[in-house]
């Protein structure tokens, strides 16, 4: 290689004029760039010649220019990038021909993008036709891709191990061509520099070694070998062969499917699926399609990566292309590759000779510049013979459409139609090749294999396995969206493994046939492309001359060299550029370029045509070098450079005389600023000289005081220590002393003390065992009496005189009760000699309980009012000593307990979330493997049928069976064997899933274990610490109880024979008198007797309320229940006095409740008006963004609503509410229906009494007395149970009516989520007839509808969102009625009544939680699209504070940010709408409040971290207006939040590291203190971050500077301590866990209504 590619020569061409220097590729590159950005207009570099003429070198030194003149203005260092892509493009596309070592076998645009500096900021990459048959197929002394020797050549190294290769000469797709070396060419050194390249753009190692071992893979699949049968139709491949294998394991395929599939294809008709053996060309044919399309998939997988680590966000000014393709090829044997590319050429040639030729004519004759036509080779019409209807291609895709169209078919057609064209002709020789002239050379084409190159088949089965592959990136080159087989894709996927239904019949599938878009169709289009991206830019043209055909060195043929030049057209273009105007420009161009060179009195003039001719003349004396058009001026070669040097040199002597000016002025500042320097200087140093002599006689003088003063103290010293030592062995001495006659004493004293203690504490003991045996005895006598007291209180209740006296009022019952206690207290003052000592044990309470039972007394003769204020001083008493004994328990409590406690809460939290958060990533693979579950069933499905046998219907049905369960029934034609294999992976599958919900069930289980332990030692504590008052009855409260249930069924046994006595009565009277006020007499008595068992219900209520309170005196400690009894009984208290005592205290407590009561209703009201006022200012919000039509309709409707609610608010008694009306109705309905049934039996009853004919005479008097009244037949009411019935058969249309053609826009103003309550109606109905089939079915269906509505509305946000609210309230119904006593602590009686009795759907709510949690992520998915392309230029570009815009960071040639609002622009609002939206949206289908925070988190997190990246990687942003802005926007998004009642989500949260990248933005930025302030604000942001965001930031105007190396050193050394992720960028696709809370409804399932407009007509109500 010359030396004259260097860094050297690329600054010696730099800057230099067109002419000025030897012609070089060099040369065209800089003038490219030069003319982009002096006329602001984008170039193009086109690379011509033929094969092996020097292309590909050309074009990459054309880009090793650009990347060093035009580098990148930031640390992306893009410009390696762009170069780094080369050796990879050269390794997977280029190869040896006979002509070429290095030849390129496909076709590459490569547009370099500048920004308004000119330096580059990105790239792109544009391919075309790969030349795939190369992979399987190598002309002689030819080789294939570089990558499959380079990857051979370094098959030892030990990562490589595992593909397996060896020597290139041991593998058939690599071996072909005979030699395979290239002299001077050392494939493990490429390889090598192919690896560093893939790190350099930014492709992982794990990626690299995926690649690997695809090509690896490619190559034993060319080594498989292939066994022929004996009848010759069909063929084999040995299982143990190892190429084979190595195939799939390379791929991560299965061995057997794909074993299979190479021997077989399958052929789908209307009613039968075939599967077909294939021969052995057929199958030789299939593995190179496979082959084939596996490399090319590869191919364009590895260019899109390039291409995205050549993809800048930053705004694109202007570009460069370089067009590198395929040259001019003739060969012995010609194919379809070679059409194609003489084909580009011949376009390429064409545009050639437009642009050079036909436009500068044109643009000569139009601008009426005097012009001699010249003559010039025109390739039209042998473009339209390929390219024209009914031409080549055309015929070709014509015969590829023909079922059985072959090659000569094709040649006969071409013979038949251009056998008259003059580019076109048949060779004497053969009936199977034509010739096509061409601009450079006749070109014979072998028709032989263009219909199946054309076509490009490959079978679908196989792509399918590879779709399964274990390995992400197999599987990714062959979805949807890239495949490009020609074979559509199988059937939708089944809901789940675990509930799958399958049809009756295997899906209809398309046969294998060709692509919509033939391979010569593609490429025409490519190319048109391409020639319409040529011609918009400025082309510059290399041509590659090629000195010789033997490809050696320094030998030049010039006849050779002289022919490609006359076809190529170059000598054409020196015969016109040596007459023509190359350069031209428009008037006001000119002007406005050179007016510089203009004279003062010149631009008086306004006419510029006139200017621009005087200039002219003035400055090029001869008029032959220039010519003036219409509307332009045409110069002649190197004019313009002459005028460009005159400007140049105005400009300099411009700034020449500027800068004199300016360094004589700085000068001048500098001497005066010198001077006054000096003068100070010279002033400040005498006054320094005589302060110094002034402080030397100062120090002299104090040097002498100092003196005499040191040594009077350093006397006294001396003195002072010899008398301080003798003081103190004085009093040591005399405290010794003292001290051992203070001890003595203190002995005798304490040996006195311990024989008062101990003779004190023995007499104490006695006297407590005598008074704890008087106590026990009179306990136990005590209650003995009390128990006959009680049994003579019982006899006295039953009698009727005790029931009239509980009507007279409690009054005369305080008095009573009162009396009986003072006997008591006179009793017990006659007896307090004996119990002194016990009477003073406790006297607080007994004064405590005297003052009460006082209070009572003259409580009961207060005023109502009074009454209540008395109650309330006394509760507010108990509440405050009840808080000071809390807290007094609180405080000593254990602190360390306490922390432990939170912290392992914390850490259980922590631990739930990560397991949530591997489940739904489990979800995710799950849904991946349904794919490969898919292709197992289809192939079990070819299978288990007879090729060429029509199904009966047995077949059918065998076909038609599917279950759930691991027991899998099938038809008798099907044997158990078969059955087994068709549920293999499905059994594996479920396992799986039920292994994981273990283990999250047991998680949740320990979780909730924890958090009762935690609460039984917090209530432990508490009742440690907690007095209880005293009890009355606490030794044996069991019979006490017994007795009063006793009482109890004895007072119901009364009072049915009281209502048999009022029958009987009634009855007689009815029978004597026969008046009709027999009936409401006994309606009447009736109601006495009710009212007397509520009366009754209220005692017993009490009495077990007493009760109870002694049972739980008597748990918490029965020694001290003991004690206390006995002191009561020390005191004298009756048991009829403790029975008042505790009549109060539950008076006390009712109105203590009732207090509270009417609190809570109060809050209830201040709740309800708030939920008001945000629904209106909700409701508000909405109404403005509506238009004018629709907010005159929308408030038509909010007005009727609200009139509805007020009637019925104005019809509701004071104090109740909605709800309460409804339970008000609700016991009126129930009251009603029990009264009816009462009224029926009593009915009954008197006709068994009376018989047929006395009601006859009974009805006629009746009717006699009531004349007016109507006698109307009713018929009986059948109350609604809330369930729904339909028919089998009606299932289809239920789920196509309620899931499938159901939008959300047809349930406006309906009750939320009303399919889901619709559905478990129906659930409940089936399980109601325990009919587990239809459960089964119908739960099946609803999941697989759901699944392919949303599959079908894949981009609806308001669909995604309404099937996530149904199935979500699907969920929380199967689990509030489940019969659950976790679910159903908030359901009222009516909502249990409506529980399911049979079946346990437990493993269908796991399925509709998952389901879920897929809606949720298609939800965000949805969301996060509409909001992507919003959020750089809401938040960044976009001028939300006005007057900012103008601030911006200051750069080189003119260039501004991307802050210009351009057509793609949005702004905040844009954002705020759009959210506003989706809460709408979110909030009227009844999504659950906690989804909705859940959902705003996910989409505030992908706000946070677009934004940051972009911050980070874009240094025009990185200012301090750019900060201002940002954190204006975010206040934005943080009121709005607050507005919406979202703060709680946690979304402020994630936005933490986006506020404090705009703090850092706005902080100053130069002292240490400015550092430690930023490294302590800045706590979300990595350290990466932070010196990212210094490094990028630029100064807004000239008075700010920019950040020094040494402030960002200091931030580093103090952020050092950090353990911060190496990850610069936030993960933009990063998704929280999401968590469903169970949420359930208040609604009764037969309250629902459902509407006509639904078509349920079908549903009967249960």
């Amino acid at each position: 290689q010359l030396p004259i590619y260097g860094q050297d020569v690329i600054y010696a061409y730099s800057g230099q004029n067109m002419g000025d220097m030897d012609p070089h590729i060099f040369a065209v590159a800089e003038e490219a760039y030069k003319q982009m950005a002096r006329d602001e207009k984008n170039q193009s570099i086109i690379v011509s010649g033929e094969s092996g003429a020097g292309k590909t070198v050309s074009a990459k030194y054309a880009m090793r220019y650009f990347a060093t003149v035009g580098g990148s203005a930031s640390d992306t260092n893009i410009e390696e990038k762009v170069l780094a892509s080369s050796p990879i493009m050269e390794a997977i596309g280029n190869a040896k021909t006979t002509r070429n070592d290095n030849s390129s076998r496909f076709g590459k645009y490569i547009q370099i993008g500048f920004d308004k500096r000119y330096h580059i900021i990105g790239a792109n990459m544009r391919t075309y036709l790969l030349e795939k048959s190369r992979v399987v197929f190598q002309a002689e002394d030819e080789r294939n891709y570089h990558i499959f020797y380079q990857l051979c050549a370094a098959a030892s190294l030990p990562e490589f191990k595992e593909l397996m290769l060896t020597c290139a000469e041991d593998f058939f797709y690599t071996s072909q061509g005979g030699d395979i070396r290239i002299e001077g060419i050392d494939d493990a050194e490429d390889f090598e520099k192919t690896r560093q390249a893939f790190t350099l753009l930014g492709v992982r190692e794990s990626h690299q070694i995926s690649i690997f071992k695809i090509i690896a893979s490619i190559l034993h699949l060319g080594n498989v070998e292939i066994q022929a049968e004996r009848d010759g139709d069909s063929c084999s491949v040995s299982p143990q062969d190892e190429h084979l294998n190595s195939f799939c394991r390379l791929l991560g395929v299965e061995h057997s499917q794909m074993e299979h599939w190479l021997c077989h294809r399958k052929l789908v008709t209307t009613s039968e699926t075939y599967v077909k053996t294939m021969s052995l060309q057929q199958v030789v044919n299939a593995r190179n399609a496979l082959a084939k399309h596996i490399y090319a998939q590869l191919f364009s997988w590895i260019v899109e990566h390039i291409n995205k680590a050549l993809y800048t966000p930053l705004k694109q000014h202007s570009f460069i292309g370089v067009l590198d393709i395929y040259g001019f090829e003739t060969f012995e044997v010609n194919s379809f590759e070679q059409f194609c590319i003489n084909y580009a050429n011949e376009k390429l040639q064409q545009q050639f000779n437009s642009h050079v030729f036909k436009l500068e004519q044109e643009e000569y004759m139009k601008e009426e510049i005097p012009w001699t036509l010249i003559d010039f080779y025109d390739n039209q019409p042998c473009i339209d013979l390929i390219e024209a209807k009914l031409g080549i291609l055309d015929l070709l895709d014509e015969e590829c459409k023909v079922p059985k169209g072959t090659d000569q078919n094709w040649a006969q057609k071409l013979y038949d139609r251009h056998s008259g064209s003059q580019h076109f002709q048949k060779p004497r020789m053969s009936n199977t090749a034509f010739i096509v002239i061409h601009f450079a050379d006749k070109v014979e084409y072998l028709s032989d294999g263009f219909l199946e190159k054309n076509r490009d088949t490959v079978y679908e089965e196989q792509i399918n396995i590879l779709k399964a592959s274990k390995f992400p990136l197999v599987a990714d080159l062959f979805h949807d969206d890239k495949d490009s087989v020609s074979a559509t894709t199988t059937s939708g996927k089944g809901s789940s493994s675990k509930i799958n239904i399958r049809s009756a019949r295997p899906p209809l599938k398309a046969s294998n046939k060709e692509h919509k878009r033939t391979v010569g169709h593609q490429f025409r289009t490519s190319l048109h492309l391409l020639m319409e991206t040529l011609n918009a830019t400025t082309p510059h043209y290399v041509r590659c001359i090629k000195p010789n055909d033997e490809k050696l060195p320094f030998h030049f043929d010039p006849k050779r060299a002289v022919q490609q030049l006359r076809a190529c057209g170059v000598l054409e273009t020196i015969r016109i550029s040596a007459a023509g105007y190359p350069s031209r420009w428009t008037y006001h161009d000119f002007f406005n370029r050179y007016r510089v060179l203009v004279k003062k009195r010149e631009l008086t003039s306004t006419d510029k045509k006139a200017i621009c001719r005087s200039v002219l003349e003035s400055l090029i004396k001869d008029p032959d070098k220039f010519q003036f058009g219409r509307t332009k001026i045409f110069f002649r070669a190197g004019q313009v450079a002459y005028l460009e040097k005159l400007r140049a040199d105005r400009f300099r002597a411009a700034t020449i005389m500027i800068q004199k000016t300016v360094r004589g002025w700085l000068q001048r500042v500098k001497y005066r600023r010198l001077k006054i320097a000096a003068l100070t200087l010279q002033r400040y140093c005498r006054g320094h000289l005589a302060r110094r002599l002034a402080e030397h006689l100062r120090r002299t003088r104090a040097a002498i005081v100092l003196q005499k003063q040191c040594r009077m103290w350093r006397a006294r010293q001396a003195y002072q220590r010899v008398r301080g030592a003798a003081v103190v062995i004085q009093a040591f001495a005399r405290g010794m002393f003292v001290r051992r006659i203070y001890q003595q004493i203190l002995l005798e004293h304490k040996a006195t003390i311990l024989q008062k203690h101990l003779r004190g504490w023995m007499a104490r003991r006695r006297f407590q065992r005598l008074r704890g045996a008087a106590i026990i005895i009179q306990c136990a006598f005590r209650m003995l009496k009390a128990k006959q007291e009680l049994k003579a209180l019982k006899i006295e209740a039953r009698s009727a005189e005790h029931l009239k006296r509980l009507n007279v009022g409690m009054e005369n019952k305080v008095v009573q009760l009162q009396r009986k206690i003072d006997d008591q207290v006179s009793i017990g003052s006659s007896q307090q000699g004996p119990r002194g000592g016990c009477l003073n044990f406790r006297p607080q309470k007994w004064s405590l309980s005297f003052a009460y039972l006082h209070g009572a007394n003259i409580f009961s003769r207060c005023s109502p009012f009074q009454q209540v204020a008395v109650l309330e001083q006394e509760n507010a008493l108990l509440k405050d000593e009840k808080e000071q004994l809390n807290n007094q328990i609180l405080c000593q409590a254990k602190d360390e307990f306490a922390q432990n406690s939170v912290k392992e809460n914390l850490l259980m939290k922590k631990e739930l979330e990560e397991e949530r958060s591997r489940y739904q990533n489990l979800v995710k693979e799950y849904s991946r493997l349904e794919q490969r579950y898919d292709n197992l069933r289809d192939e079990m499905t070819i299978i288990k049928q007879t090729p060429g046998h029509r199904r009966n219907p047995s077949n059918q049905s065998s076909l038609e069976s599917d279950s759930n369960y691991p027991s899998i029934s099938t038809s008798e034609d099907v044997g158990l064997e078969k059955a087994a294999m068709d549920m293999m992976v499905f059994l594996k599958l479920q396992k799986r899933v039920r292994e994981l919900e273990q283990e999250r069930k047991k998680l949740q289980v320990q979780l909730e274990k924890r958090e009762q332990q935690d609460s039984r030692r917090d209530a432990q504590m508490l009742e440690e610490g907690q007095t209880y008052a005293v009890g009355s009855e606490g030794g044996t409260p069991g019979p006490g109880r017994q007795e009063l249930e006793s009482e109890n069924k004895k007072l119901k046994n009364d009072l049915n024979e009281l209502r048999k006595a009022v029958a009987d009565q009634a009855t007689q009277d009815n029978s004597s008198h026969c008046s009709p006020d027999g009936y409401s007499l006994l309606l009447n008595q009736l109601k006495l007797a009710n009212e007397e068992l509520e009366v009754r219900k209220e005692e017993v209520l009490i009495l077990r309320t007493q009760i109870v309170s002694a049972d739980q005196r008597r748990l918490t400690g029965r020694s001290t229940v003991t004690t206390r009894n006995g002191a009561l009984g020390c005191e004298g208290v009756t048991p009829g006095g403790r029975c008042a005592i505790l009549l109060l205290e539950a008076q006390l407590q009712a109105q203590g409740r009732e207090h509270e009561a009417e609190v809570e209703a109060l809050r209830a009201q201040v709740e309800a008006l708030k939920e008001d006022l945000d629904r209106q200012q909700q409701t508000f919000c909405q109404t403005l963004l509506l238009s004018p039509e629709a907010q005159l309709e929308f408030g038509v409707r909010q007005e009727l609503t609200r009139l509805t609610n007020d009637n019925l608010v104005s019809a509701l008694p004071e104090g109740h509410t909605l709800r309460d009306l409804k339970e008000l109705v609700e016991k009126l309905e129930k009251n009603e229906r029990k009264l009816k049934k009462q009224l029926k039996i009593y009915m009954k009853k008197v006709q068994d009494l009376e018989g047929g004919a006395y009601v006859c005479v009974c009805v006629c008097v009746c009717v006699r007395h009531e004349l007016n009244r109507q006698v109307t037949v009713q018929r009986k009411e059948k109350d609604f149970q809330g369930m729904l019935d339909y028919h089998r058969e009606d299932e289809a249309l239920l789920i196509r009516n309620l899931v499938t053609d159901l939008k959300p826009q047809m349930l406006t103003g309906s009750v939320p989520c009303l399919p889901a309550y619709i559905l478990y109606m129906c659930i409940r109905h089936a399980d109601y007839i325990n009919d587990d089939l239809k459960v089964h079915s119908l739960l099946t269906s609803t999941i697989n509808g759901i699944k392919r509505v949303l599959k079908k509305h894949n981009e609806d946000f308001e669909m995604t969102s309404f099937w996530l609210s149904n199935t979500c309230r699907l969920l929380h119904c199967l689990k509030q009625y489940s019969g659950d006593e976790g679910f159903m602590t908030q359901n009222t009686a009516k909502q249990n009544e409506h529980c399911l009795k049979n079946f346990d759907l437990t493993e269908y709510r796991q399925v509709l939680s998952d389901l879920s949690i897929q809606i949720y992520q298609q939800l965000i998915k949805i969301a996060e699209g509409v909001l992507q392309p919003m959020i750089v230029s809401a938040m960044l570009e976009n001028e939300s504070i006005q007057g900012l815009s103008g601030v911006k960071p200051t750069g080189y040639r003119k260039r501004s940010s991307s802050m210009v609002d351009g057509d793609n622009s949005y702004c905040l609002e844009a954002i705020i709408r759009q959210m506003n939206s989706f809460h709408t949206v979110m909030c009227d289908q009844g999504l659950d409040p906690e989804i909705i925070l859940q959902v705003f988190k996910q989409l505030f997190y992908m706000i946070n971290a677009v934004t940051l990246n972009n911050l980070l990687l874009r240094k025009d942003v990185c200012s301090w207006s750019t900060g201002m802005q940002l954190r204006y926007n975010i206040s934005q998004l943080e009121e709005w939040l607050r507005g919406r009642n979202l703060q709680q989500s946690g979304a402020v949260q994630t936005l933490e590291p986006l506020i404090q990248a705009a703090q850092l933005l706005q902080l100053k930025k130069k002292t240490p203190e400015d550092a430690e302030a930023i490294c302590s604000l800045c706590t979300s942001l990595s350290t990466q971050q932070i010196v990212k965001i210094l490094n990028l930031y630029t100064p807004v105007n000239e008075f700010e500077e920019r950040v020094t190396v040494a402030f960002i050193r200091t931030i580093q050394a103090q952020l050092q301590e950090r353990n911060d992720p190496q990850q610069l960028l936030l993960d933009s696709k990063h998704m929280f866990p999401v968590l469903f809370p169970f949420n359930p409804s208040l609604l009764t399932m037969d309250s629902i209504h459902i509407p006509a407009y639904l078509n349920l007509e079908f549903l009967n109500e249960v």
